[in-house]
C-alpha cells in the first residue's frame, strides 16, 4: 500500500491482486453509509459492475450503476450533463459518493463529475487498465475533451483511495495492456532507473503481467513524489507530461481513440527526444534506448499520418502553452528527466524529425 501526502489531504493506494474481491469492506472502511454510484462503460459493466455492487450492498450501501459508451468519444461535457442528470434523478446529495470502474477515460470523467456535482461530492477510483492504474487514477487531475483539446476542460479533485488489482488486466486486450506499459516506460525513464532496470530484465507484455504488482507499484512512486512535491501541475510535476505535448496532438488530429493514448506517448517520447539528442540537448545514444526498450513491447516508434503543421496547430491548443512558450519534456540521461522552456515556435523544429 502506497499513501499520497497532500497539504489538505491524504489517501491511501492498494495494489494487491485479489483486491477487488474485498471492496466492500474497504469502501466501508472510508465512508458512511450512503448512496453510491459506479460510474463504468460498455465495456466494463458486463465484467465487475454487478460484482461490486453486491459487495457493496452487502455491507449496506445503496447502489446505481450508471453506464456510458465506451471510448474516448465520452469524455465530453454531454457525457457529463448526462451524468449530472442520472445523479439528480437518483436524489444525490453532498453526502452521497461515486466511483469510477473502468479505464482512464472513465475515471476522468466520474471524477470531473464528481468534482463538479453539486461543487463537489466524494469519489473513490477502481481502475481497470494498466493506463489507468499507473497513470490516471492518482494525482487529482479530471477533465474531458473538446474540438479543440484533450482535456481542455477539468478540475483538480483528489480521490479518497485507488484500488488497485492486477488481477483484472486478464480481461484486456494486448493493446490496452501496451498502452500502459508506455506510461511505466515514461516513469522510469524521466525518474527511476531501477524500475527502468527492471523493466529491461522483462522479456515481454506477458512477463510484465506476471510482475504487475512490481512495476505498478514502482510507476505510481514515482507519480506520487511528484504529485507531492507539486499538486497543481505548475512545477517538477509538469515531467510527468514527457511525451505527450506531441503524443495528445498526435491523439488530437487522429481522432480520438484511433491511436491510443499510450501510444501516443511512445511516438511522442522518441519524436522529442531524437531532436534533442540531434541538438544536444539530450546524451547520444537515449534516443535509440528508448526506441528498443518500445519496441520490445510491441509499442508504434512512427506515426503514418505526420503532418508538421496540423501537429503544431494542436499544440498551440494545448494547455500546457503558457503564452508564447512552452515548457517541454527532455531527458538529461534515461532516468532523469528535466523541464525546458521554449519559444512555442520552436516547437515546428521537433515535429520536422519526424520518428521512423
Amino acid at each position: 500500500m502506497l499513501s499520497v501526502q497532500l497539504p489538505n489531504h491524504q489517501y491511501d493506494i492498494i495494489v494487491k491482486r485479489g483486491a477487488l474481491n474485498h471492496c466492500g469492506q474497504w469502501v466501508q472502511s472510508l465512508w458512511q453509509t450512503q448512496k453510491i454510484a459506479i460510474i463504468t462503460d460498455t465495456n466494463v459493466a458486463p465484467l465487475y459492475a454487478q460484482k461490486v455492487k453486491q459487495l457493496l450492498e452487502a455491507v449496506g450501501f445503496t447502489v446505481h450503476i450508471l453506464i456510458v459508451p465506451a471510448g474516448e468519444a465520452s469524455k465530453s461535457l454531454a457525457q457529463a450533463s448526462q451524468l449530472y442528470d442520472d445523479l439528480a434523478d437518483a436524489e444525490f446529495t453532498r453526502t452521497d459518493g461515486i466511483i469510477a470502474l473502468g479505464g482512464g477515460v472513465i475515471g476522468d470523467l466520474a471524477a470531473f463529475v464528481a468534482s463538479t456535482y453539486m461543487r463537489g461530492i466524494h469519489f473513490l477510483q477502481i481502475p481497470t487498465t494498466l493506463l489507468a492504474q499507473v497513470d490516471s487514477s492518482i494525482g487529482g487531475k479530471t477533465g474531458v475533451n473538446t474540438n479543440r483539446a484533450k482535456n481542455l476542460v477539468g478540475t483538480f479533485a483528489q480521490p479518497d483511495g485507488v484500488l488497485i488489482d492486477p488481477d483484472v488486466l486478464q480481461t484486456l486486450d494486448d493493446r490496452r495492456v501496451r498502452e500502459g506499459i508506455a506510461e511505466i516506460i515514461k516513469s522510469a525513464a524521466i525518474a527511476d532507473i531501477t524500475l527502468w532496470q527492471q523493466l529491461e530484465n522483462l522479456v515481454d507484455e506477458n512477463d510484465l503481467l506476471n510482475h504487475a504488482e512490481l512495476v505498478i507499484t514502482g510507476a505510481l512512486q514515482v507519480k506520487r513524489k511528484v504529485v507531492e512535491e507539486d499538486v497543481l501541475d505548475h512545477g517538477s510535476r509538469l515531467t510527468l507530461n514527457f511525451g505527450h505535448t506531441i503524443g495528445h496532438a498526435i491523439e488530437n488530429t487522429a481522432g480520438y481513440g484511433v491511436v491510443s493514448h499510450g501510444e501516443g506517448v511512445a511516438i511522442g517520447m522518441l519524436a522529442i527526444c531524437q531532436y534533442a539528442e540531434k541538438i544536444g540537448q539530450t546524451p547520444k545514444g537515449t534516443t535509440a534506448q528508448l526506441r528498443k526498450m518500445i519496441e520490445k513491447f510491441h509499442l508504434p516508434t512512427s506515426y503514418h499520418n505526420w503532418q508538421t503543421e496540423q501537429l503544431y496547430r494542436a499544440i498551440t491548443h494545448d494547455k500546457k502553452a503558457r503564452g508564447s512558450q512552452l515548457k517541454i519534456i527532455l531527458l538529461e540521461q534515461i532516468g532523469q528527466a528535466k523541464i525546458v522552456a521554449i519559444p512555442i515556435e520552436e516547437m515546428k523544429n521537433y515535429l520536422k524529425v519526424e520518428v521512423v
